[in-house]
């Protein structure tokens, strides 16, 4: 059977980034760079930028793309901290980097691609709220993967 130019000409497209894909997931090239302007700033958390990739408690509720509710607060801070940590751990391919008394830094990884966000918890004992901040670090969009998962780390420490 004799296979037409074209078609034989997007198989091997095909073949050459599926290669691509194995070799970027295999050296870590999805990760992208740790970023180091994160963490708490006069009681705030780093903004979300203008990409629909991100979600954070402390964003305007006027804007319904990166806007969701802060996590909520469980008797006292080092209870709320040992739930949130607890809830946090045992979501898969999610590491905690950085911890103190009200601030949690993590890392998580999608299954396939590898992609890390970086996700941040500041304990805002003023406002008795855990505040948020979920964000891919690379790409424009993260298909709802950031809210999904805070919710799904509101819904444990409801649990």
């Amino acid at each position: 059977m004799i296979i037409p130019k074209f078609i034989r000409s997007i198989g091997y497209t095909i073949l050459v980034i599926v290669a691509l894909l194995v070799l970027a997931v295999n050296f870590n090239l999805t990760a992208g760079a740790q970023p180091t302007n994160l963490g708490i700033n006069n009681g705030h958390l780093l903004a979300c930028p203008a990409t629909p990739n991100c979600v954070s408690s402390q964003a305007p509720t006027t804007d319904v793309a990166h806007e969701i509710a802060p996590l909520p607060w469980i008797g006292d801070a080092s209870k709320t901290m040992a739930k949130l940590q607890r809830s946090i751990e045992s979501l898969p391919r999610t590491k905690i980097i950085r911890a103190n008394d009200n601030y949690l830094y993590v890392e998580a990884s999608s299954q396939l691609m590898r992609f890390v966000d970086d996700l941040e918890f500041y304990l805002d004992d003023k406002s008795q709220k855990i505040q948020v901040r979920s964000a891919a670090r690379l790409g424009e969009s993260d298909l709802g993967v950031n809210r999904q998962r805070i919710e799904e780390i509101r819904i444990k420490l409801a649990a």
